[in-house]
C-alpha cells in the first residue's frame, strides 16, 4: 500500500535482512529505518514492540512494520536498542488496519499506533539517582550537609532512589535544590530508567513447608510446641481450616492467599514468626486482574419474529459481507447478537461487539458474562492501563474469543475474526473527535471486517442515513424486527406545548402541567421516570439582567457553563473555571439570572416539585469515577432511585422494566443545533430514549415537552414513519449536496493570531480550488466556537464526489499542498486539521 503516507504493507521475515523499518508514536508521515543488532536477528519479528532512540534525547517504543536489507539513503540508521517481546504484541493484520486508517482519514500512521496500543503497553521513563563510583566524601573539597549525607547513606544501601524515595527519607517536598547540590559536588549521577508501564499482577501466598504438609506427628508435635503461643496457633488452625492438608496433601501447593489467611484478624507479627521458624513460606503468584465468572447454562429462547429475523441474516451473510438490523426498540436485538456470536465461537473464530458508549457496556455485560463467562473480554477507557493491557494479551492467547467494547476495542490483536456487530451504529459517539485519527468506528469496523474476511452485523431502530441507503440499495442485506418481544407495546407519545402552558399560567420550574401529571401518576403506582436533557450543568449560563453581561471563558469564544453542586462556573471545552460571582462584574448589579437548563438545575427542581421522589442524575459530571456508570444504574436498576434525569447517556439501549414515562425536556433544542444531521440526530435521539419506556407488559408514555408542536417531523416520530422522513431529508439533502450523495472532509485552521489564522485559512482554500477534481469547497468562515483554549478557527468544508479515485486524489492531493505550506508559506505554525467524514 505506497503512497504518500508510507509503505505499510507487512513483508515476510523469512529473507536475510538486517535493518527495520519500526512505527514510532509520533506524527511523522512514514516508518523510521534502523538497524538490528546481531543478538535480536533470530528473535525479531513484524508487530515486536522496541526500544529506539528518536532525535537526540526522545527513547521511545516502537513496532516493527517491516524488516528488510535496505539501509536509508538520507540518515545513519541508529541501532534498536532492546527487544521487549518474545512474541510480537501486534499482528500483521492490525498494522495493514492501521495503514489503511491512515490513509483514509488523512493522519499519520505514528498517530494511528498511539490510539491503537494500549498505553501499559508503551514505555515510560523516570529520573532516578545513584552514587557517582568516582566520588570519595573524604578526599572532596566541598563539604557535606545532613540532608546530603543522609541521600548519599541511601545510596549506599540501594543501587538506586527516585525522586519519591528521596522526598520520603528526607520528609520534604523541596528536593531539587539538594539533588542539584550533589550533582554540583559530583556525589551523584541522575539518570532516566527505561520501563514498560505495565507489571503484572502478583498476591502473596502463604502454604506450609513441604516436610509438615506431608507429615501428620510433625503437624501434631507444632501444635504442642505453640500450646503457650495462641496468636500462631489461631493462624496455623486457620490455614488448616482452608487448605485441606491432611486429606489432600497436595492441596498445599496452591497454598492461601496471605490476605485471606489474616482476614479474620489474626496477627500478622505472628505470621511473620511462623515463616521465620520454617514453619510457613511465602510465595509470590501472578493473577488476573480481569475477574474470571463462570457462564450460565441457561439456554436463550428466541421468538417466533427473533427467529425469522435471525435465519434472515444469516442468508444474507451468504452472500454479503454487512447486514442492517433495523429492530425497534425492545425487539430483542441482543438476543439475536448472542446466539450470531456462540455460533462464530464455536467455529473456532473471534466476535467483536462495539456499543457506543462505556454506559451501556455496564449494563449490558452483566447479561452476556451470564452467557460467555470468562470467554468475553470487556474494553473500554475506564479500565485501568494494567487491566486493558491484560485483555489486550489475553485476546493474543486466546483466552477471549470474544469482546465487548467501545470504538477503541477495534485495534485489539484479533486474528482470525468471523463477525463484527456495531449496535446502535447511528450513534454519533462512534466518531473520534481529537486526537487524530478521527476516525468512524462504524466505518472502520466494516473496513476491519474486511481484512479479515469477516462479516459485519450493524443494529438500530433508527439507522443513520448511510447505512440506510447502502441496505435499501442492495450493497448490504436488510432485516426488519417491527414487533417487540413478549408483550411489550410501544410507547404513546405525546406532545406538551410550552407556550400554551405559560400563556395559561401552567408552566411551574419549566415543566408543562402534563408532565408533572405523568411523573406524578407513574410515582404512585410504584414506577419509575426517565427524564432526558441533553445538556449538563445547572444552567447554560448566567446572564445580567441590567446590562446583559454574561460570564465568558477567557480562552475560548462560549459562555461559561453554571454548576450550582461546585459554585463554579466552568467551561465544558477546555476546562477553565471560576468561582460564580454575586454581583455583576460589569454594573455591579445583584440581578443574575440563570439563562436555559442543565440536568443538575432539571434534578432540583423534580426535587421540590415531587419531594417524596428518589431522584438522581447520570451526566458526565456523575460518572468520572471507574464504576459511577455502574453504580447509578445499579441503583436505578434495583429500585432505590424513582426517577433517573441524564444526558444522552441514558438514551442507548438501557432496558429497566419499571420505567413507564419518558420526559424529553427540550424537543426543540435537539432540532435547532446548527447541522445538516440535526433532523436526524433528533428523530435518532427522542425515538430512542423513548423505547426506554413501557418495555414490560405496561404500555409507557413519552412527554416531549415543545414550542413548536406543529413541527413536522414530531408527527413522524409519533407514527414511526422511519421512511418518510428519510424520503423527505434525502430531498434535500440531495439538493445542497450532503451526505450521503457527497464524500465530506472538513479542515479547520488554528493559531493563536486572528489575522494569520484567517489568512493561512484562505490561502489553503486558494490552493484547493486548483485542483482538477469534482468538488464544491464552502468557506473558509470562522468556525461557530470561533476560539478554543486560546486558538483561533477558521472552517473549511469540501463536498466531494463519492468515486473512490477523486477521494483518493483529492487526499494525496491535500497532503502535498499542507506539507508545501510547512516547508514554504509563512504559515509554518498553523496547524490544519483534517476531518473525513465529520458528524
Amino acid at each position: 500500500m505506497e503512497s504518500l503516507f508510507g509503505n505499510y504493507e507487512p513483508v515476510s521475515t523469512s529473507q536475510v535482512s538486517n535493518f527495520a523499518d519500526v512505527i514510532l508514536p509520533v506524527p511523522i508521515p512514514r516508518m523510521f529505518t534502523y538497524s538490528i543488532p546481531r543478538e535480536f536477528l533470530p528473535s525479531i519479528q513484524i508487530g515486536s514492540r522496541v526500544i529506539v532512540q528518536f532525535g537526540k534525547k526522545k527513547i521511545l517504543t516502537g513496532i516493527i512494520g517491516k524488516v528488510h536489507s535496505n539501509p536509508p539513503q538520507a540518515y545513519d540508521a541508529k541501532h534498536i536498542l532492546d527487544l521487549l517481546d518474545e512474541q510480537p504484541s501486534v499482528n500483521p493484520m492490525q498494522i495493514q488496519f492501521w495503514g489503511w486508517m491512515a490513509e483514509y482519514y488523512c493522519c499519520d500512521l505514528g498517530e494511528v499506533m498511539h490510539a491503537a496500543l494500549p498505553s501499559g503497553l508503551r514505555l515510560s521513563s523516570e529520573s532516578k539517582i545513584q552514587l557517582n563510583p568516582s566520588f570519595d566524601p573524604e578526599s572532596s573539597k566541598y563539604p557535606l550537609d545532613v540532608r546530603e549525607e543522609k541521600i548519599l547513606e541511601a545510596l549506599e544501601n540501594a543501587k538506586e532512589l527516585g525522586y519519591d524515595d528521596c522526598e520520603k527519607i528526607l520528609e520534604t517536598r523541596t528536593i531539587h535544590p539538594i539533588l542539584k547540590s550533589l550533582v554540583t559536588k559530583e556525589a551523584i549521577l541522575i539518570f532516566e530508567k527505561v520501563q514498560e508501564k505495565y507489571s503484572p499482577k502478583e498476591v502473596t501466598k502463604i502454604r506450609l513447608v513441604p516436610a509438615l504438609a506431608s507429615n501428620r506427628d510433625e503437624l501434631q508435635t507444632l501444635f504442642e510446641t505453640l500450646a503457650d503461643k495462641p496468636k500462631q496457633e489461631s493462624v496455623l488452625l486457620k490455614y488448616l481450616r482452608e487448605v485441606p492438608v491432611l486429606s489432600i496433601p497436595e492441596s498445599n501447593d496452591a497454598g492461601l492467599d496471605k490476605a485471606s489467611l489474616l482476614a479474620e484478624g489474626d496477627s500478622e507479627s505472628s505470621l511473620k514468626t511462623l515463616i521465620k521458624n520454617g514453619v510457613f513460606e511465602s510465595f509470590k503468584e501472578l493473577v488476573n486482574r480481569i475477574e474470571e465468572v463462570k457462564a450460565d447454562a441457561k439456554t436463550i429462547v428466541l421468538s417466533e419474529e427473533q427467529e425469522r429475523g435471525l435465519n434472515e441474516i444469516k442468508g444474507h451473510f451468504e452472500d454479503k459481507q454487512s447486514v442492517l438490523l433495523q429492530g425497534i426498540t425492545g425487539s430483542g436485538k441482543t438476543e439475536v447478537y448472542v446466539k450470531l456470536i456462540q455460533e462464530v465461537i464455536e467455529s473456532g473464530s473471534q466476535a467483536l461487539l462495539l456499543l457506543p458508549e462505556i454506559a451501556l457496556t455496564t449494563q449490558i455485560v452483566s447479561r452476556l458474562k451470564q452467557v460467555f463467562g470468562s470467554k468475553m473480554g470487556v474494553y473500554h477507557s475506564k479500565y485501568s492501563d494494567n487491566e486493558r493491557v491484560e485483555v489486550w494479551n489475553g485476546v493474543i492467547q486466546g483466552r477471549f474469543p470474544f469482546v465487548v467494547g467501545v470504538r477503541s476495542a477495534l485495534f485489539l490483536p484479533f486474528d482470525s475474526l468471523g463477525l463484527i456487530i456495531v449496535d446502535e451504529e447511528h450513534e454519533a459517539s462512534y466518531k473520534q473527535f481529537d486526537p487524530a485519527p478521527r476516525f468512524q468506528a462504524r466505518d472502520s469496523a466494516i473496513m476491519l471486517a474486511y481484512f479479515h474476511q469477516a462479516k459485519t452485523l450493524l443494529g438500530s431502530a433508527t439507522p443513520s442515513f448511510e447505512s440506510y441507503t447502502n441496505a435499501r440499495s442492495g450493497k448490504y442485506g436488510h432485516v426488519v424486527l417491527d414487533k417487540r418481544y413478549g408483550e411489550a407495546k410501544l410507547p404513546m407519545y405525546h406532545l406538551s406545548s410550552l407556550t400554551d402552558d405559560k400563556r395559561k399560567n401552567l408552566l411551574k420550574l419549566d415543566t408543562t402541567r402534563l408532565l408533572r401529571e405523568k411523573i406524578q401518576a407513574a410515582l404512585e403506582q410504584n414506577e419509575q421516570v426517565l427524564i432526558f436533557q441533553n445538556r449538563r450543568g445547572y444552567a447554560p449560563y448566567i446572564q445580567c439582567e441590567s446590562c446583559g453581561w454574561t460570564g465568558q471563558c477567557v480562552q475560548c469564544d462560549v459562555s461559561l457553563t453554571f454548576h450550582q453542586f461546585s459554585n463554579e462556573l466552568k467551561c465544558h471545552y477546555c476546562g477553565y473555571k471560576e468561582g460564580t460571582p454575586s454581583t455583576c462584574p460589569t454594573c455591579g448589579s445583584g440581578e443574575l439570572k440563570m439563562m436555559g437548563m442543565g440536568t443538575e438545575q432539571i434534578e432540583e427542581n423534580l426535587g421540590l416539585l415531587f419531594p417524596e421522589a428518589r431522584i438522581g442524575r447520570m451526566d458526565l459530571d456523575t460518572t468520572r469515577s471507574k464504576h459511577g456508570y455502574q453504580r447509578i444504574l445499579e441503583e436505578f436498576a434495583y429500585g432505590h432511585l424513582d426517577v433517573l434525569v441524564g444526558t444522552q447517556m441514558i438514551t442507548k439501549g438501557l432496558d429497566f422494566e419499571r420505567v413507564t414515562v419518558v420526559g424529553v425536556w427540550d424537543g426543540d433544542r435537539i432540532l435547532n443545533f446548527p447541522d445538516f444531521r440535526s433532523g436526524e440526530r433528533a428523530f435518532q435521539q427522542i425515538t430512542q430514549v423513548a423505547g426506554r419506556a413501557g418495555r414490560s407488559a405496561k404500555r409507557g408514555e413519552v412527554i416531549i415537552q415543545t414550542r413548536k408542536a406543529d413541527e413536522p417531523i414530531y408527527q413522524q416520530i409519533i407514527k414511526g414513519d422511519f421512511d418518510e422522513f428519510y424520503l423527505q431529508e434525502m430531498h434535500e439533502r440531495k439538493q445542497f449536496f450532503y451526505p450521503p450523495y457527497v464524500k465530506l472532509v472538513k479542515i479547520t485552521t488554528r493559531h493563536q493570531d486572528y489575522k494569520t489564522t484567517e489568512q493561512a485559512a484562505r490561502y489553503l482554500h486558494q490552493q484547493m480550488a486548483t485542483l482538477a477534481i469534482k468538488k464544491i469547497v464552502l468557506g473558509p468562515e470562522k468556525a461557530l466556537i470561533g476560539k478554543i483554549k486560546n486558538k483561533y478557527q477558521f472552517e473549511s468544508l469540501i463536498k466531494l464526489d463519492r468515486s473512490g479515485a477523486t477521494q483518493s486524489f483529492f487526499k494525496m492531493e491535500l497532503r502535498r499542498i499542507l506539507n508545501e505550506i510547512k516547508i514554504n508559506s509563512p504559515y509554518k505554525a498553523v496547524r490544519f486539521i483534517i476531518d473525513v467524514d465529520p458528524n
